[in-house]
């Protein structure tokens, strides 16, 4: 009887080990501060590390920025680019209607680097890692947020990818991890937030057409296969469109306040 029930027991605490998320909400506040190789597992959070090059060794580590605000911190170690990755828990199977939002920055001293979002099917093995969309390239030492949509995979994983590619000892910081489902709209809604954003698609489907008080500080398209095809600015409140393929698309819009809106359009 003894014997069943720990057995029972050990089984329920390996499933609760693996239960599938269907979303994420982090901002690592709950996690123990340390630095080293010892750090992760925590939350069902895990880190690959590559093999040292030198001294120090690379670390994912949990930093203070105050006796409540914790943030992860990926530090290249003697080594220049060479990939360290940050996996999330298990999720439920992406169906493409999610998207990923988080905070990124570079150290203050440190040479930039990159941070790339992915999928992967194993923890373990990142030979696995899938790509959803470019790297981004962390140059500043103020947190940016970066919203990449999430596409329909059997993978289970996401998995953070960071590079120090120009020099070793390279700092990058990620914080306030949210994958959640996206805004759905639909295709000639107006588009409104408190920001008084909206947008129209031309009648040839060659531009978006912006109504705005404030030009947006930064517009980035993504296809549905979550990669990034196009970025830039307004140019006399129109965004150009003519380039894209007949399709649907995701529009992250970064306004000056800072703040990130999420739409879609089909271009025909």
């Amino acid at each position: 009887m003894k014997l069943r029930l720990l057995i029972g027991t050990l089984m329920l605490a390996a499933a609760s080990a693996h239960a599938q998320v269907a979303t994420i909400n982090e901002n690592f506040n709950s996690f123990t501060l340390g630095q080293g190789q010892n750090v992760f597992p925590q939350n069902q959070w895990t880190s690959i590390l590559p093999p040292g090059v030198g001294n120090p060794n690379p670390m994912m580590n949990i930093i203070a920025n105050g006796p409540s605000d914790h943030f992860v911190q990926s530090y290249s170690g003697a080594n220049q680019n060479s990939p360290q990755y940050l996996i999330s828990p298990m999720i439920v199977a992406p169906d493409g209607n999610k998207t990923l939002t988080f905070k990124a920055r570079r150290n203050t001293g440190s040479a930039p680097g990159t941070v790339q979002v992915g999928l992967a099917s194993n923890p373990t093995d990142m030979t696995t890692f899938v790509a959803l969309g470019n790297a981004t390239f962390l140059s500043g030492d103020v947190f940016q947020t970066i919203s990449v949509p999430v596409t329909a995979s059997a993978s289970q994983y996401i998995v953070f990818r960071f590079v120090g590619p120009l020099a070793p000892h390279t700092v990058l910081e990620i914080d306030d991890v949210v994958y959640a489902a996206s805004a759905n709209l639909a295709v000639n809604d107006a588009q409104k937030s408190k920001n008084e954003i909206q947008f129209v698609i031309t009648s040839d489907h060659t531009a978006l057409q912006f109504v705005t008080k404030k030009d947006p500080k930064n517009i980035s398209i993504y296809s549905a296969a979550g990669q990034k095809v196009k970025e830039g600015k307004l140019s006399g409140r129109s965004f150009d469109i003519s380039t894209l393929h007949t399709g649907v698309y995701y529009m992250i819009i970064e306004t000056q306040e800072g703040a990130v809106i999420k739409s879609k359009f089909i271009k025909k």
